[in-house]
């Protein structure tokens, strides 16, 4: 199973590099083509969500070409986080959508959503790599 995961795209590589995704799953794009507003809307943040996520001030999250570097960052490492998801949730928007929407108790009986909104993707981090890293 693990094989067929890694063909499907999931990570590039274990160890090392599988701490990001190989493909754009979810469609946000990437580095300069990453689209923010897509991760946010997606993850259904409004703006005092993502400023808390970037710390910054809630008057500063913006989409266009002023955006924080702290919200572009940010952004782009949850994106990342979601697409290592989809992969191991065999390529599928939805699943991985009800993923991040649904309490965990391996989280604190909170959604992966919710922990990102608390501030606390790091921790959300570490807990996907480590799954991932432990598949059979």
């Amino acid at each position: 199973m693990f094989q067929a995961w890694l063909l499907e795209g999931a990570v590039q590589n274990s160890g090392l590099f599988a701490t990001v995704a190989s493909k754009d799953f979810l469609g946000f794009g990437s580095g300069e083509s990453l689209n923010s507003k897509k991760v946010s809307d997606w993850l259904d943040f409004n703006k005092e969500d993502v400023a808390k996520i970037a710390s910054v001030s809630k008057s500063s999250v913006r989409w266009d070409d002023a955006m924080p570097k702290a919200v572009a960052e940010r952004m782009e490492e949850i994106a990342n986080i979601a697409n290592l998801v989809a992969g191991v949730l065999a390529n599928d928007p939805a699943k991985t959508a009800l993923w991040f929407r649904t309490k965990n108790p391996m989280l604190g009986d909170l959604s992966p959503r919710d922990m990102l909104r608390l501030g606390r993707y790091e921790r959300l981090r570490r807990y996907v790599i480590s799954a991932i890293a432990e598949q059979p």
